[in-house]
């Protein structure tokens, strides 16, 4: 899927409109392929771009509908993960970055999209204060680095497009050594409540908030994922595009109904823009 064309028609899109997804890769980021896929089998026209492309040409980025930012380890979490990819690219294209957020566009970040999205500023922004930092992501509890399968739920009343219609329990996969999310305050954290901005929390097998190893890495309140106030902006710990078929299930040869539910949220948000591109 590297540099996949993206053509303004595709069959089956409202108007003969593509959804357009800009995938980000290089220095690091290892899971651009998957997230592609994942996209590409909710329905949406993916093109993974090296961050040495899109920095050089920051406009570019205007030209798609969604931006995500895949999982891996940029830059060899050197400064901490996701704090020097976070930092090129507030300060080579904080002005289309913004653009694209007010534009009603969407951005999820994974794992270390998600810790990137948080150091430059871009969650939890909460009252649409962007580009200013208000939480982090930092060590797990543990003291190393947690790989494995975990139960969270999906809050009912949070603003997040990713997430909508979600019920009951989520499985998904996390790997990372710093997925514990610290908000500034616990007034900021009583705030994320109120407005809806806490989008997933981890469980245990019946749904209940539970210590580790339930929660993977010690995250406040069992954060796993968070959104901004428009709910367009989200970031998450566990990896969504990891479970894109029942097969990547770690108990499917058991038998059973297993629905992959990490697809939901890349269909939830490419379903979003076919509706508001109808509107257009």
């Amino acid at each position: 899927m590297e540099n996949q064309q993206t053509p303004d028609n595709q069959p089956g899109s409202p108007g003969g409109k593509a959804v357009k997804v800009l995938v980000l890769s290089g220095f690091g980021i290892n899971c651009e392929n998957e997230t592609a896929k994942a996209f590409e089998l909710a329905g949406a026209l993916p093109r993974i771009m090296h961050a040495t492309e899109l920095i050089a040409s920051p406009k570019s980025l205007l030209e798609y509908d969604i931006f995500a930012i895949p999982g891996g380890f940029s830059f060899g979490d050197d400064l901490g993960s996701g704090k020097v990819l976070g930092n090129k690219l507030k300060a080579k294209m904080s002005p289309e970055i913004m653009e694209f957020v007010r534009s009603g566009k969407l951005i999820i970040g994974i794992c270390n999209g998600f810790q990137t999205l948080v150091k430059i500023g871009l969650l939890p922004a909460t009252g649409g204060n962007y580009m200013a930092q208000e939480a982090t992501v930092t060590y797990n509890d543990s003291g190393r680095f947690e790989d494995r399968w975990v139960y969270m739920k999906a809050n009912p009343s949070s603003s997040c497009i990713f997430t909508k219609g979600i019920s009951g329990r989520l499985y998904l996969p996390v790997r990372h050594g710093e997925g514990k999310f610290v908000p500034s305050s616990n007034a900021l954290l009583e705030k994320m409540f109120v407005k809806g901005q806490v989008a997933l929390q981890y469980t245990d097998e019946s749904g209940n908030l539970a210590g580790y190893p339930y929660n993977p890495n010690g995250s406040i309140q069992n954060i796993a994922g968070v959104c901004d106030e428009s709910g367009r902006v989200f970031g998450l710990m566990p990896h969504p595009e990891a479970y894109l078929y029942r097969e990547n299930h770690p108990r499917f040869a058991r038998g059973g109904k297993l629905e992959p539910l990490g697809l939901v949220i890349f269909k939830n948000a490419v379903d979003y823009v076919k509706t508001e591109k109808l509107k257009q």
